[in-house]
């Protein structure tokens, strides 16, 4: 299973955000997202790619599910969101 992660945007550069996901901090292409992202904003990230923005009002409820899922140790949802976060090796801007 694939499964996208969110994490909040700490800056943009062109096409690459450097997003936060939990402490751990992936660039993150832009190309694919549904609107325009700025610093402070969240995203939902799928193997390198934002593939939309989430809106404000929805941000804690996917950040509520997601730290669920990552407490579930053993758990298959748990394993795909760690492996998520892991897939993304950091990205220089260029890329």
């Amino acid at each position: 299973m694939c499964l996208g992660v969110p994490g909040r945007v700490v800056s943009v550069e062109g096409l690459v955000a450097t997003v936060d996901f939990w402490g751990v901090r992936r660039a993150v292409r832009l190309e694919l997202v549904d609107e325009p992202v700025q610093a402070g904003d969240y995203v939902l990230n799928h193997v390198g790619f934002a593939i939309r923005r989430i809106p404000e009002e929805d941000i804690q409820g996917t950040l509520d599910l997601y730290e669920s899922l990552l407490r579930g140790d053993g758990d298959l949802m748990a394993a795909d969101v760690r492996a998520e976060l892991e897939a993304n090796p950091e990205q220089s801007p260029d890329a």
